[in-house]
């Protein structure tokens, strides 16, 4: 399972870069407002720091609008993956960049039958929110089950990313289910790292070390 990480923060990417577990990172205009720099700068900064995938939003409500920017965003940068909301527009614009051969996530996806019709028209990636499902009172992690079985299914290219990951459990639930990738905030991965037991017996070694009689 490929990790992204989901911020814009260029210390918080760095981080998980320098561990050697970056494998691609997601934005949205949420994300890159709370940065304080113009995206396009903040876009080559990161693409800087990761070789994978780095996921920018199409803001264009038309078809036409988003496959300009599409094509402006993959001559900056190759890595560079458009992401587009999943509305009839979006699917339009990701047949034609499919034949086009420029990479889409199609975002806020929320039920198996958009997953269906994103994978036909060609994305590279599909981003199911699964937060936003639990928030509302249905089990988001039953739409990735839905989605990797469907794929399979039928062999699509189409690449699963869990998105809108709120909780360590999201990830290792992901991973049983066989999620392609998971986009995860910097807090999560904190998370994922730490556990109280780990932290007692790093104490308890060093403790132990300092009694040891010094030659």
């Amino acid at each position: 399972m490929k990790l992204f990480i989901d911020t814009a923060n260029l210390d918080a990417i760095r981080r998980v870069a320098d561990l050697g577990l970056l494998d691609g990172v997601t934005t949205n205009p949420t994300l890159v407002s709370r940065e304080k720099m113009p995206a396009d700068k903040l876009y080559d900064e990161i693409a800087k720091i990761c070789e994978g995938p780095v996921n920018v939003e199409a803001v264009s409500q038309d078809a036409d609008g988003i496959v300009e920017e599409a094509r402006a965003f993959h001559k900056r940068a190759p890595n560079f993956v458009t992401k587009i909301p999943c509305f009839e527009p979006g699917l339009k614009a990701v047949r034609q960049l499919a034949e086009e051969g420029i990479p889409t996530n199609v975002t806020l996806v929320f039920s198996p039958s958009q997953g269906l019709l994103i994978a036909k028209a060609g994305a590279k990636f599909v981003s199911p929110f699964i937060g936003r499902l639990d928030d509302i009172s249905h089990t988001g992690m039953d739409l990735i089950e839905d989605l990797v079985m469907i794929y399979e299914n039928y062999d699509f290219d189409t690449e699963v990313v869990v998105a809108s990951v709120r909780h360590p459990l999201h990830v290792l639930e992901a991973a049983r289910i066989g999620a392609d990738i998971v986009t995860i905030p910097p807090d999560v991965i904190d998370k994922l790292l730490k556990h109280p037991l780990t932290d007692i017996g790093m104490k308890k070694f060093l403790d132990d070390y300092a009694k040891i009689p010094k030659g």
